[in-house]
C-alpha cells in the first residue's frame, strides 16, 4: 500500500478541513505546461529520482499525494512528498539538474477533497471555492492554492481522489 503524507485533523468546516501537516521533506521540478500537462511532465523526473536517480543511488518509495502548484504564467512545480521517516540529512541530492529537494516546515492548511478527472477549470474552481470558504471562516490564506493527487492517471475520473489545498495563518488553528 502505497504511503501516504500524514496530518492531524484540526477542524471540520462546510466544504472543507483544517489539518495540522508536520515537517516534511519534497523533491520538486518546475515544468512548462498546464495543470492538465503539468503533472505528466513532471511526473518523469521525479520518478527517475525516487528510481535511483539521487547521489545515493538509492530507490525511494512513491507516497501520496503528488503536489501540483501553478507558479508564473505557464510553469507548474511538481512535487513528490518523500516518506514520512526522511528529512533533510537522509534525503539524497538529485542527479537531475531541473529536480531539487525542499525541506516544509510544519504548517496549518485549508484542504477541499473533490473527485473527478485533472481537467484544469475543475482544479481552478475547486481552488477558488476552497479561498472563498476560508475567507468565509474567518480564516486567514497565506500564499496560493496547490493540488493534490492521489490517484494513477488511468484510474476512472469518478473514482479519483484530489484535492485543493492552501496553508492558513498559524493564529487561525482554534487551538
Amino acid at each position: 500500500m502505497t504511503e501516504q503524507q500524514p496530518y492531524t485533523l484540526v477542524r471540520q468546516h462546510d466544504g472543507f478541513e483544517v489539518r495540522q501537516y508536520p515537517a516534511h521533506m519534497l523533491v520538486q521540478v518546475d515544468v512548462r505546461g498546464g495543470l492538465d500537462a503539468g503533472a505528466g511532465a513532471g511526473f518523469g523526473p521525479l520518478f527517475q529520482y525516487i528510481s535511483g536517480g539521487n547521489a545515493g543511488g538509492r530507490s525511494i518509495s512513491m507516497t501520496a499525494p503528488v503536489l501540483q502548484q501553478p507558479r508564473a504564467e505557464g510553469v507548474q512545480t511538481v512535487s513528490f512528498v518523500m516518506p514520512a521517516d526522511m528529512d533533510a540529512a537522509s534525503t539524497p541530492s538529485p542527479r537531475d539538474q531541473r529536480v531539487r529537494t525542499l525541506a516544509v516546515a510544519a504548517r496549518l492548511v485549508a484542504a477541499r477533497r473533490f473527485t473527478g478527472s485533472a481537467r484544469t477549470s475543475r482544479f481552478t474552481d475547486q481552488g477558488a471555492h476552497l479561498v472563498a470558504s476560508v475567507r468565509a471562516a474567518e480564516l486567514t490564506p497565506v500564499g496560493d492554492v496547490y493540488y493534490a493527487r492521489f490517484d494513477p492517471p488511468w484510474k476512472p475520473g469518478f473514482l479519483r481522489h484530489n484535492e485543493a489545498l492552501i496553508e492558513i495563518a498559524a493564529d487561525d488553528s482554534g487551538d
